[in-house]
């Protein structure tokens, strides 16, 4: 992977999973300026992604096809202020907020892209990973294109514009693109007078409308809403492409969509619900919250053990805690206290300590653990090397038993469709037993979600498994193209 020292320090951090970027659009049919509603949207899905993010508005009551765009590196209150973001004029806009999996941490890599062709501009933020980008972008680069970034995000943008040149508008492009792309895509495109929201066929990643007013919003989490003060209208379906106008309002084109009766399913990436989704929001029906307090229950169904407390690393095991102790009698309890001011520009200390890093963002109440047995709840184990190091912790301030549970399975495969699971060779769980990996971190006892668990977290909706089985709902690509087309 062809990552800089700083992403390299960032992830030292806390050994956990990481989701690529978050998407928010809007049409303000009024002729409202939309760019501070962006910004705060955005605000609420910085979960999603802390590395880059950007802005880019069109007024259609101007001249057509004019874009305003900012974007850089960092935190969204980082890269805009008052002033750049008030000569963001314009009633369409998109926004984004990016975490790469693989690299090109850079700012020509930030979204939303804007691209100029034969048809006019084209506005796009996308969210997820496009298993055959090597294959399209060298089609492209035949035809002669030139690459301004290295994300798979521009060769969307492109075969969009390619196909536009040949159809009637731009969200039959967007169809004729599909056809073309294979992986995780949740894309907001802007052209100069329609909003377009767009999702896989297999639906990996969430998109949802809203509504405040006379404006529409396309976003990635319904919480992006609730900041915003609009209402939640529903989900875009896997497969869906919706078209956003005034003179027609909300139209569908599901012809992308897999049959109900046909053997292709949707499948959701599960870690939407463990672990990416803030708690408030819900995704394709599904409360966040309910999902992990459901694991927490189901891990003290089924690896229950006697303690004095329970608790969760924040900020995704807490609410697993919680259910964990709704469902044994055991209390619940606050154990670590967390430093949300380590951005994106955090330095690891040169210090021989193996725990500075993780010291830096979490801290142990002592008076909470000392002299008690604990349960520590976590959303997953990928490397293992975050794990101990909080176990230590644990046992560094005086808890008598560390018993730790995960609100996952075992990861054993990596992931090729948005999620920054690595190669099988770097997971704590390829060719290890349970017991062997309790050993490694240092519990008195490990217990794992088990796999028969996953759709009762999601009330039955058909999920993605592939980084627990190897059994992926499309072919996976023949080698690691990660660190060659980042996202």
């Amino acid at each position: 992977m062809r990552m800089n020292n700083e992403i390299h320090e960032q992830k030292d951090i806390l050994d956990d999973l990481r989701e690529e970027c978050g998407v928010f659009g809007i049409y303000d049919f009024s002729g409202e300026n939309v760019a501070s509603t962006i910004y705060y949207g955005l605000f609420a899905l910085q979960h999603r992604g802390q590395e880059s993010c950007g802005i880019a508005v069109s007024d259609t009551n101007g001249p057509k096809g004019r874009v305003l765009s900012h974007k850089g590196m960092g935190l969204v209150n980082e890269v805009f202020d008052d002033k750049n973001l008030s000569e963001l004029q314009g009633d369409i806009g998109v926004g984004h907020v990016r975490y790469s999996t693989a690299g090109g941490s850079t700012r020509e890599n930030a979204q939303p892209l804007v691209l100029n062709y034969i048809k006019g501009t084209l506005g796009l933020a996308h969210n997820g990973n496009l298993i055959n980008a090597p294959e399209l972008r060298e089609e492209l680069a035949h035809d002669g294109a030139i690459f301004q970034t290295t994300i798979d995000s521009e060769v969307i943008a492109y075969h969009i514009a390619r196909a536009r040149v040949r159809t009637a508008n731009v969200e039959s492009a967007v169809a004729e693109a599909m056809k073309k792309l294979k992986g995780a895509y949740s894309l907001v495109v802007m052209s100069p007078r329609k909003l377009i929201g767009a999702r896989d066929p297999f639906g990996f990643k969430p998109l949802c409308i809203g509504k405040r007013g006379n404006a529409y919003i396309i976003t990635s989490e319904t919480c992006a809403l609730d900041t915003i003060g609009a209402e939640f209208v529903r989900d875009i379906e896997p497969g869906e492409i919706v078209t956003i106008t005034p003179d027609k309002g909300i139209r569908s084109d599901r012809s992308m969509c897999f049959p109900p009766d046909g053997a292709k399913k949707s499948a959701r990436c599960i870690f939407e619900y463990i672990y990416f989704g803030r708690p408030d929001s819900y995704m394709d029906g599904v409360s966040i919250y309910e999902s992990r307090i459901r694991a927490g229950r189901f891990l003290a169904i089924d690896s229950p053990v006697d303690a004095d407390i329970v608790v969760g690393v924040p900020e995704s095991g807490n609410a697993a805690a919680l259910g964990y102790s709704l469902q044994s009698g055991i209390p619940y309890g606050t154990a670590f206290v967390k430093n949300g001011y380590v951005g994106r520009t955090f330095i690891k200390p040169k210090q021989s300590s193996r725990e500075s890093s993780v010291r830096v963002k979490l801290n142990v109440l002592k008076e909470a653990v000392a002299g008690k047995r604990v349960i520590m709840i976590d959303d997953s184990i990928v490397r293992g090397t975050t794990s101990d190091r909080i176990v230590h912790m644990l046992r560094e301030a005086g808890a008598k038993e560390v018993h730790m549970r995960v609100s996952s399975p075992p990861f054993l495969h990596p992931c090729y469709f948005g999620t920054d699971v690595p190669e099988r060779e770097q997971l704590i769980a390829h060719n290890r037993t349970i017991e062997e990996i309790r050993q490694i971190i240092g519990a008195d006892s490990l217990g794992y979600l088990r796999l028969e668990r996953l759709s009762e977290l999601v009330d039955g909706l058909p999920i993605c498994r592939g980084c627990f089985t190897g059994e992926y709902p499309l072919e996976p690509p023949k080698g690691d193209i990660r660190g060659e087309y980042e996202h």
